[in-house]
This record gives structure tokens, C-alpha cells and sequence, in this order.
């Protein structure tokens, strides 16, 4: 509806538009002829004047229609984006860098919304400039004048056509090249502080340098192709009023027209050399949008791996898990293509019991917690099991509220420090905010802040130690009350004595819960029902900890290998 009303004001405008050059030439011959005095000269100014305000008036309301309507689906379509993003799953975003999505949600959203915008109401106005111009000067002045003012039109439309393909391609990496370019500047100053630690300051100039030359030669080589489109459609409009300057002055002399309607041509030619130029303009703003609609299109067309049947609907609200978790010989992977991180996992998770998982780096510990959360859904074979349901016929958000989870990365919002733990739900009262923080000993260290728990967080809590994220990252879990709680290597920054305090205060939570720790501390684990041994993704030994000290294994030799560091240190 916007777009029609646009569309109306634009035909409204260039109907008057191309009255303009008729009056003037009138004016021009009844002056010649003596039939217009100095009194009809200001009736014909005073009309002109009008004509200019009604112009100016449906100018504004064409733009307000059509470039609302624009700036009304860049807001939808950022939102639109958004929602996506926060459905899909985490394998595209290993696929997709943050450079890559942040330039598609800003830079091509934008080049669409010009497109749809400035583009449309060029398109517009010139087709109607252009149609009324043919009839004004076909009906009104000679046919044969006009038809020879649009002898260059037809190569026109064959250089537009040409060209929009090689601008549309070049702009396409362009806008890859943004992409990439984005993509470092977000990287280096996400980790700033580890480029400072190690004085790579230098070498990371050089190498956005890299990337930035990459993105100019990008650029200059569609600039390059615009420095020919531009002057080329002038040349062609230039051609198209040469043509009405030599042949409407030849058809003065022969007297089939007048100088007024002479005049008049020369003016429709004015009129019409605007939107002959707008045309290179149009090709160049649609074809960036084209461009950027298949970019954007191809990111709605991703769709989630992980998501819940549709015959779902109602029946699982306010569903209560008893946190049970039946691993049952499951074997994952990433993809079809790579290896499984995952062999054979037999594992039960009880409720009220500890499981704790070690093993070196890349044995598949953080993979078990992902399946857990359904981050990723269980592909080669076997079963994951929660409440003698298959993991799959649970949907994700009843899953994930009853599962209070501590990842590796503590990330934190840069919001208040309230904020952050009471995360999963906006009505916690700050009693329980308190009483998590007292649990994961971190309450006396927001205290001693000026602001206390309305503190300010930087981004991901670079204001706050390590140690003061993981147990703020702790409290926001247990907050929830849980059936399953999951703590990913998240004791790493404290000390042991508060390790230990957090252990013992978890002791209260865990016994309504199943826990699964996963940690490369052994102190961290010794208390577990069971331990899980991983290694290269299979479970190589299980048992309590007395157990597997008994059997002088990979578990062994890691404790031992962690005393002698730990004296090591002390020493």
C-alpha cells in the first residue's frame, strides 16, 4: 500500500513536470505572435510557481511513502535475521564467522533496504518521466522529433543489462571482502589482551594490512567498472540531446515547428537527461541489493538441525525432569565426514548422584555435555535418554530449562552483575540472587563492589577476575534450581580452597539434581560417585576414585602427574 500511494505522488509529480516545458513554450511563441501581454506572462509565472509547490508537496510524500516502507523492512528484517540467528543451530555457527554475519545483519540489510528505497522511487520516476515525456512530445510538438531524441535508448538498455551482471558479481565480493575485513577487527579486539600480552601488536597490523589491501583491490575493481557504466549512459545522453539540437533546429529553419516548441523539446530533453542519468544509479543501487537479497536469502534458507517435532505443541509445558540420563552405547560426530569423537558411551546419570569425566584434551569431555543440552543431535548410533525418553521427543526449551549449565568460556553480558545471574528468568528476587552468589562464593566479592550486584559488567566481564566469572557463571545455574547440572571445567580460575567451598555448597543443590562435572583437577572430582576416564572419545576406565587409584592406570598417573605440579607450585 505504501509503494502504491509512492507510486501515485511519483505520476501526480511528472504529470506536472512535463507541463513545464509546454506552458514555457507557449509562453515563447504567444510572446512571438503578440498574443500574450505583460498581465498573461504572470498568470503563466504564477501557474509555474503552483506547479513547483505541488511538486515540492507530493515530492515529500512520495519519499515518505516509499522510503518508509524501506526503512520499515530493514526493522523487519533485522529482527527477522535475529530470531533466525538465535534458532539456529551450533554447527552453522562453527561453519560462520561473527565478521561474516555481523556485515549481512548491517551492510547487505542496508543495501536492500536502498534498493527497495531509493532504487524503487528512482525506478519509478523515471519509467513515468520517461512515458509522459514520449506523449507529451509525440502528442503535443512532432513524432518523428521524438522518436529521434530516443534513438539511444535501446543501447542503453543493452550496456544497462551488460553491466548490471558484472556490477552484481563484483559486488558480491565486495561485500565477501567486508566480511573478512570485519571479521578481524571484531577478532583482534575480542582478544586484545592476549595480542598485548605477547606483543604482537606489529605482526597483527600486518596482518589486517593483508586483508584491508584485499578489500580495496576488491573495491577498486568495481569502481573500476562504474568509472566506465557512469560516463558511458552521460555519453549516451548527451548523444540523445545532440540528436534534438541538430534535428529540431533543422525542422525550425524548414518551419515545422516553432521556436516555442523547439524550446519545449530542448526542455523535455533537460527533463529527461535526469532520469537517463538516474538509470546507471538505479542499475548500480539494485544490483548491490540484488546482491545482498541472495546473501540474506541464503541465511534464511539455513534451517536448524536441532528443533522439535511439530505434534509437540502444548503437552510438554511446565514438564519437570527428574534428571536422569541414559547414555546408551552412543557413538558421535561432528559430521559425516570427520571422525566420531564419541565410541560406544555407556553412562547413566542418577539423580542425587556425581559423575565426573576426565581425560586429555580432545577426548570428547565437552562433547557429552553438548549432547546433554542437545546443542547437537545424536547422529551415527546408539540412544541419549532422559527420563526413559529419547532425548528427541523432549522439546529444547523444557530440555534446557531444567538444565543448569556452566560452560568452559564463563561468557558474561555486559549488563549488570544482577542481571547475569538472574539470566534464565527476569522475576528471581534478590534473595535468591544472593543466595546462588553465597553458593558459588562469590556473594563477598560483589559486596565489596560500590555498586554491589548492580555493578556494570564490560563486555564478557572484562571488569572482574577469572575466577569472580566462573563462580558468577556457577551462581547463574543454580539459580534455576535444575534437575541436571552440568559443569564444564569451570573451576579452573579459583583456588582450592574456594573450590572446596563451592563443592561443599553444591552439595545442597546436587542432592535434588544429577551433576556431571567434567574438569582436568582431579581435586575437583575425588568426591564423584563414579568417574568416567575418556580417552580418544571411549570410556578406557570407570570407578570411584579409591577404585581407580587401586588399578594404577591413566587415571593414576594423572593424579600423580597433578600432585607433583601442585608441590611443584607450593615449592
Amino acid at each position: 500500500m505504501r509503494y502504491a500511494k509512492g507510486a501515485m505522488a511519483l505520476l501526480l509529480i511528472n504529470i506536472l513536470q512535463v507541463s513545464i516545458p509546454r506552458i514555457t513554450g507557449e509562453i515563447i511563441d504567444g510572446i512571438q505572435t503578440g498574443s500574450i501581454n505583460a498581465n498573461n506572462v504572470g498568470m503563466y509565472s504564477s501557474i509555474i510557481v503552483i506547479i513547483a509547490i505541488s511538486i515540492f508537496v507530493l515530492n515529500y510524500l512520495s519519499r515518505l511513502q516509499i522510503t518508509g516502507a524501506s526503512i520499515l523492512f530493514q526493522y523487519e528484517t533485522t529482527n527477522a535475521i535475529f530470531k533466525h540467528l538465535e534458532k539456529l543451530s551450533m554447527s552453522f555457527f562453527n561453519k560462520n564467522s561473527v565478521g561474516e554475519l555481523m556485515a549481512l545483519s548491517v551492510n547487505d540489510v542496508n543495501a536492500v533496504r536502498l534498493a527497495l528505497g531509493r532504487g524503487v522511487n528512482l525506478i519509478i520516476d523515471t519509467f513515468f518521466l520517461m512515458l509522459l515525456s514520449i506523449i507529451a512530445m509525440g502528442k503535443t510538438i512532432n513524432m518523428k522529433l521524438t522518436i529521434m531524441a530516443f534513438l539511444p535508448i535501446p543501447i542503453l538498455i543493452v550496456v544497462v543489462a551488460k553491466f548490471g551482471i558484472v556490477i552484481n558479481n563484483r559486488f558480491k565480493k565486495v561485500q565477501e571482502s567486508f566480511a573478512s575485513l570485519t571479521e578481524k577487527v571484531q577478532e583482534n579486539i575480542a582478544g586484545i589482551r592476549v595480542i598485548k600480552t605477547f606483543v604482537q601488536e606489529k605482526e597483527e597490523i600486518e596482518n589486517f594490512k593483508i586483508i584491508n589491501v584485499r578489500n580495496y583491490e576488491t573495491n577498486i575493481q568495481l569502481v573500476k567498472v562504474w568509472g566506465v557504466f557512469y560516463p558511458l549512459i552521460e555519453f549516451l545522453s548527451a548523444v540523445s540531446y545532440l540528436i534534438v539540437l541538430v534535428y529540431g533546429s533543422s525542422l525550425v529553419l524548414k518551419k515545422q515547428i516553432t521556436i516555442g516548441d523547439f524550446i519545449a523539446v530542448n526542455s523535455y530533453i533537460g527533463v529527461l537527461i535526469r532520469p537517463i542519468k538516474f538509470i546507471g544509479r538505479i542499475v548500480n543501487i539494485v544490483q548491490r541489493g540484488e546482491a545482498s537479497k541472495g546473501r540474506i536469502e541464503k541465511l534464511f534458507n539455513e534451517k536448524p538441525e536441532v528443533h522439535d517435532k511439530s505434534d509437540f505443541k502444548n503437552k510438554f509445558d511446565n514438564l519437570k525432569l527428574s534428571g536422569k540420563v541414559v547414555f546408551k552405547n552412543l557413538t558421535f560426530s561432528y559430521s559425516k565426514e570427520s571422525k566420531p569423537v564419541l565410541k560406544n558411551i555407556d553412562l547413566t546419570l542418577e539423580p542425587g548422584k556425581t559423575v565426573a569425566i576426565v581425560g586429555k584434551v580432545g577426548s570428547g569431555k565437552s562433547t557429552l555435555a553438548n549432547l546433554i543440552l542437545r546443542l547437537y543431535n545424536p547422529q551415527e548410533k546408539g540412544q541419549l535418554i532422559m527420563d526413559n525418553m529419547d532425548i528427541t521427543e523432549i522439546p529444547v526449551k523444557v530440555l534446557r530449562d531444567n538444565i543448569g549449565y556452566v560452560p568452559q568460556d564463563n561468557f558474561l553480558f555486559s549488563e549488570s552483575i544482577k542481571y547475569n545471574i538472574a539470566f534464565s528468568q527476569r522475576d528471581y528476587t534478590i534473595k535468591q540472587i544472593e543466595d546462588a552468589a553465597k553458593i558459588s562464593q562469590v556473594y563477598d566479592n560483589i559486596m565489596d563492589f560500590p555498586d554491589k550486584f548492580d555493578t556494570m559488567l564490560g563486555e564478557s566481564g572484562v571488569n572482574i577476575s577469572g575466577g569472580q566469572k566462573q563462580r558468577i557463571s556457577i551462581a547463574r545455574a543454580i539459580i534455576k534450581k535444575p534437575s541436571i547440572i552440568v559443569l564444564d571445567d569451570c573451576l579452573s580460575a579459583v583456588d582450592t580452597e574456594t573450590e572446596k567451598n563451592i563443592l561443599d555448597g553444591l552439595k545442597y543443590i546436587i542432592k535434588d539434581c544429577s551433576c556431571l562435572i567434567i574438569s582436568h583437577r582431579v581435586s575437583s572430582i575425588k568426591h564423584a560417585d563414579e568417574i568416567i576416564v575418556l580417552d580418544k572419545g571411549s570410556i578406557v576406565e570407570r570407578g570411584a576414585h579409591a577404585d581407580l587409584m587401586k588399578i594404577g592406570g591413566l587415571y593414576h598417573r594423572m593424579y600423580e602427574k597433578q600432585i607433583l605440579q601442585e608441590r611443584s607450585e607450593n615449592y
